[in-house]
């Protein structure tokens, strides 16, 4: 094969056959203003995962039922709206108890025991701490159990600390730190002492079915 020449050769670009640079509008542009891709804000961000009062709305807690005695055997029982204890017997019919766990353990004090809330059924009622005179008492209030632990904090009035020693538990009221459910002779109604373990039956076998 002969060498292109004269004619026959491709003559280098030059003029306007090159191809020019690219510029002006041809340019390609960097992405600017309302091209850019904006980051991720207000709604259209990612949820993060469940937390706070989130979090503790999706724990199930569940309502459990039983029956309370003191270590003399006296059991709870209703006369009227007033818990009273009687000693146990076949004439006498305890109260069935309701108990549920606070969601917030961990913005009540620590070291005091489980915070619950303690309520019977038939009729639907629930224990609670007031201030009476100035002095502590307990009352049995119309009150659904499951309203209490489903609010978004603690209803202190309504909560107790269970403190478990072996199989017995004490009952502190949350709303009156050292004041605690107690029970005396038979057939008196159940109160609140801080006395405790002295002169009152303090420590409760909470017989609870799970």
């Amino acid at each position: 094969m002969t060498p292109a020449h004269g004619k026959d050769k491709i003559p280098p670009a030059h003029g306007k056959d090159k191809i020019p640079p690219a510029h002006g509008k041809d340019k390609i542009p960097p992405v600017h203003g309302k091209d850019k891709i904006p980051p991720a804000h207000g709604n259209d961000k990612m949820p993060s995962a469940n937390k706070g009062n989130e979090f503790h709305q999706s724990v199930a807690i569940t309502v459990k039922t039983g029956e309370v005695n003191d270590l003399n055997q006296h059991v709870w029982t209703l006369q009227g709206e007033t818990l009273v204890a009687f000693p146990r017997s076949d004439s006498v019919a305890p109260v069935t108890i309701t108990v549920m766990v606070c969601r917030y353990p961990e913005t009540l004090e620590k070291g005091k025991g489980d915070p619950i809330y303690l309520g019977i059924q038939n009729p639907e009622r629930c224990l609670c701490c007031e201030d009476v005179g100035g002095q502590p008492t307990l009352k049995l209030k119309g009150q659904n159990i499951k309203e209490l632990t489903d609010q978004d904090k603690p209803v202190k009035p309504f909560l107790f600390y269970r403190a478990k020693t072996g199989r017995t538990s004490t009952l502190e009221s949350v709303a009156f730190p050292g004041w605690f459910i107690a029970t005396s002779n038979g057939g008196k109604p159940i109160f609140l002492t801080s006395d405790l373990g002295k002169s009152h039956n303090t420590a409760f076998v909470l017989n609870i079915r799970d």
